[in-house]
């Protein structure tokens, strides 16, 4: 697996749990029914799991941590799994504004590593499986859970062959997924996405592709901006949201359809932009981006 493929799978699952390819670090969620209560974070880690405590205990033992005194009094409710954290709006509000933290970032991205996305893929190497989506199904498994779980019901990879174990498994977690409580029953759409990529025969998860609505690009995961333009099927994406954004669009849907692409003609006319039919560098410069 080379670092693009990672990335690529982190941003799938990034999408499921956020929305967004690079996820959303200052993400606060608390699902009616969810077990695991108040959620946070990149891949929202949970304060019922326990994992959320041992995140924020790593992120204020920073020395640099920008927010770490004002957190560090909540780490014995966060220990304790202290259901009311869910509905105190400081410590959600903490949380939020520590997201935007380059320390906190850092710290998500290695514990997720260490914690999830590392023994995710050896466990999924273990069994045989060596395409990039078949490990990815185990990545998504350990971060919403259940992935060890369900590989024991498993046959064996060698018996079925690779392609048909996945499929297999996509079946076996969706039927799991509807026999849980909610609010998991209605995640079957991450089943459904990877389905569609199976279906493509996209095994390597070769970019771009879209997941869930959203289109992850190589030049996303690079950082580099893609250029925009009307296309059939239309781009969808954070980068298109934050154009529309900055014309003044609404709402933005980070959907580049046709209103948007007049918008952004008579933009370029306005402004004396030429040689770029949709959004390209100088469009992007004239609108601070």
């Amino acid at each position: 697996m080379n670092d693009l493929q990672k990335a690529t799978i982190q941003a799938i699952v990034n999408i499921f749990e956020t929305g967004k390819v690079s996820g959303n670090y200052s993400a606060v969620t608390v699902i009616p029914g969810d077990s695991g209560h108040l959620s946070y974070g990149r891949s929202q880690v949970s304060l019922g799991s326990g994992n959320l405590y041992l995140l924020l205990q790593k992120y204020c033992a920073r020395d640099n941590a920008e927010f770490g005194a004002r957190l560090s009094p909540y780490l014995p409710r966060f220990e304790a799994k202290d259901v009311t954290l869910d509905t105190d709006q400081d410590v959600r509000s903490l949380l939020k504004s520590a997201g935007a933290d380059p320390v906190m970032r850092a710290v998500q991205d290695s514990y997720f590593d260490e914690n999830y996305f590392t023994p995710a893929i050896k466990s999924a190497q273990s069994l045989g499986l060596t395409n990039i989506l078949s490990q990815g199904l185990a990545y998504d498994g350990c971060i919403q859970g259940g992935w060890y779980r369900l590989i024991k019901t498993m046959p064996k990879v060698s018996d079925v062959g690779e392609e048909a174990w996945a499929a297999q498994y996509v079946t076996a977690r969706r039927d799991w997924l509807l026999s849980c409580a909610p609010p998991l029953p209605i995640t079957v759409y991450r089943m459904d996405s990877f389905q569609q990529l199976m279906d493509s025969n996209n095994w390597d998860l070769a970019l771009p592709i879209t997941v869930h609505g959203v289109t992850i690009t190589e030049e996303l995961l690079s950082g580099a901006p893609r250029e925009l333009t009307l296309t059939s099927p239309f781009m969808r994406g954070d980068d298109v949201a934050t154009v529309q954004s900055k014309l003044g669009i609404g709402p933005a849907d980070g959907v580049y359809g046709a209103n948007t692409a007049r918008i952004v003609a008579q933009f370029q006319l306005d402004n004396g932009i030429t040689g770029e039919t949709g959004v390209g560098p100088l469009t992007r410069a004239k609108l601070g981006l």
